[in-house]
């Protein structure tokens, strides 16, 4: 959703995943309806989607991706978005047989592991393509910094991390290790646009709700329903589930001069589900 709203958008766009049959999926799909779209404008001036298979829940593979988006984009990037993640679930039980589940330990390696380190990891290799300032004496002696700023950026280099609702509040389901995760993706987002502000480059997150996706559709082991979209809506105060206009419109926000002054910032795009809360009387 987020890829095809920028390249809508003109932008220029690298997709990645550890599949190479999804990765060429995607960008074939985005490339058609972007060229429908522009054939009905008129207009030729298509941009360029590429896509590549990485891995960035380790280290190597951040630095290898790194490494291929800096050759692609002749060592600048505008924007990255931090959207790899996964989820598991298991109930814990709590009990002697579940405390000795070797799947457990799996469990939250495998989401910590992709939804913080490697986001961490990632940003610490991108950062000097993203960087639009200077540093003063005591930064990187090694970064390129002929073509930055000495002064104050009022087009930073963007960097969104994508959230959720489940890190303000947890889901009634067994997903510790992704509600936590996102918890930490926010707090590390703060953390980070505290680092990177200097170099001129803001950090922000996307909170979102519900947005149809394959991961949520794994919710519908957990709920006594046919149709998980209706029952999960009938939970939203605005009624619906998010969509692409939602999430693309939100990152375009952040990406454009009217989001240069934002960094540090948690967005939640979740049809009222976290700002609306309220705790029912009839709970008391």
């Amino acid at each position: 959703m987020i890829a095809k709203t920028f390249v809508k958008h003109g932008a220029n766009v690298l997709l990645t995943s550890r599949d190479p049959k999804a990765c060429k999926e995607a960008a074939s799909l985005i490339k058609q309806q972007q060229q429908q779209q522009q054939q009905q404008q008129l207009n030729n001036n298509i941009s360029q989607v590429h896509h590549i298979a990485s891995n960035v829940s380790s280290r190597e593979g951040c630095k290898e991706l790194a490494s291929y988006t800096n050759k692609l984009f002749n060592g600048k990037l505008d924007v990255l978005v931090n959207n790899a993640g996964t989820s598991w679930g298991e109930d814990p039980a709590y009990d002697k047989d579940a405390r000795e589940s070797g799947k457990m330990n799996w469990g939250w390696d495998k989401v910590l592991d992709l939804n913080v380190k490697g986001m961490f990891y990632l940003i610490r290799e991108c950062t000097p393509m993203l960087q639009r300032r200077r540093l003063d004496k005591d930064g990187d002696s090694n970064d390129d910094t002929s073509n930055l700023s000495s002064g104050p950026t009022y087009d930073p280099g963007r960097i969104i991390n994508i959230g959720s609702v489940t890190g303000f509040l947890p889901q009634d389901a067994p997903t510790h290790a992704y509600d936590v995760s996102k918890a930490a993706v926010h707090h590390l987002t703060k953390k980070i646009a505290s680092d990177l502000a200097p170099r001129g480059i803001t950090v922000n997150a996307l909170a979102p709700g519900y947005i149809p996706s394959r991961m949520s559709n794994g919710l519908s082991m957990y709920m006594n329903s046919n149709d998980m979209s209706a029952e999960i809506s009938k939970n939203i105060p605005l009624s619906r589930m998010g969509d692409e206009d939602d999430m693309g419109g939100a990152c375009i926000y952040f990406s454009s001069r009217a989001g240069a002054y934002c960094t540090g910032v948690i967005l939640n795009v979740d049809g009222g589900m976290i700002g609306c809360a309220q705790i029912p009387l009839s709970s008391l």
